[in-house]
């Protein structure tokens, strides 16, 4: 089997758990504050196939990937009526931060499991086709610690970049909840036009390239995984 395939079976795991998790956690956090919406939908599933969204799962990440893009996606977000909350203005915050939080815990679980059954050496690959994949100290792939590595780094990227207060994010609905009443009502016409705003989004990377949004995002992904490794290491008896 090449490093290729290899990769993606690593790969493509971390993320539809960190995204299914992610989702379904918001519908648990909206039916605990009164919302029965995302219940009602069957949406308060562990099962991918649900939360799939056609355009922004498969499309739009397939054809930034054939064009050389910045691939990009997101899943059907799980339905929300804010209306139907015990306290709708408080009760978004937490609907909205429930999200990155079940991510965070998903690295935790990832980097205590990571100590515990990485083998000693673990370290990347030096050929190019296993470069992005751990290996031990006699040179082996190790794919189920890879798994483990990148459960880490995707979840606390989604985490993180969830967090950025930018419509649609998670984000933008905490910032919402802490703005005055004259300042929420603009923010909340915002929201409506989220979607176009991540489109833009997408389109700005496009252009000027990534190197911005890294930036940003990157320096505390790097410093949140590496805070997760300590931890890991220390488990780990390290």
């Amino acid at each position: 089997m090449s490093e290729t395939i290899i990769l993606a079976l690593v790969l493509i795991p971390c993320l539809v758990i960190a995204i299914v998790f992610h989702e379904v956690a918001h519908g648990y956090a909206a039916k605990a504050l009164g919302d029965n919406t995302a219940s009602d939908r069957g949406r308060l599933t562990l099962n991918p196939i649900p939360h799939v969204d056609p355009v922004g799962t498969l499309l739009v990440p397939g054809f930034l990937a054939i064009f050389g893009g910045p691939v990009f996606g997101w899943a059907k977000p799980v339905p929300v009526n804010k209306h139907r909350l015990n306290n709708p203005r408080y009760g978004m915050m937490a609907v909205a931060a429930a999200g990155p939080a079940s991510n965070f815990v998903l690295a935790l679980i990832a980097a205590i499991l990571f100590g515990l059954f990485a083998p000693e050496g673990v370290r990347f690959g030096d050929d190019v086709g296993m470069s992005m994949l751990l290996v031990d100290a006699g040179g082996d792939v190790r794919p189920l610690t890879s798994m483990l590595y990148y459960s880490i780094l995707m979840n606390v990227f989604l985490g993180l970049f969830n967090l950025l207060p930018i419509p649609p994010f998670d984000g933008s609905h905490i910032v919402g909840g802490l703005l005055p009443d004259t300042l929420r009502a603009q923010w909340e016409k915002l929201q409506q036009i989220g979607m176009f705003l991540f489109i833009a989004l997408i389109a700005a990377s496009w252009v000027f390239g990534t190197g911005w949004i890294a930036g940003i995002v990157m320096p505390p992904v790097s410093w949140t995984v590496d805070q997760y490794l300590s931890l890991a290491q220390f488990i780990g008896g390290g």
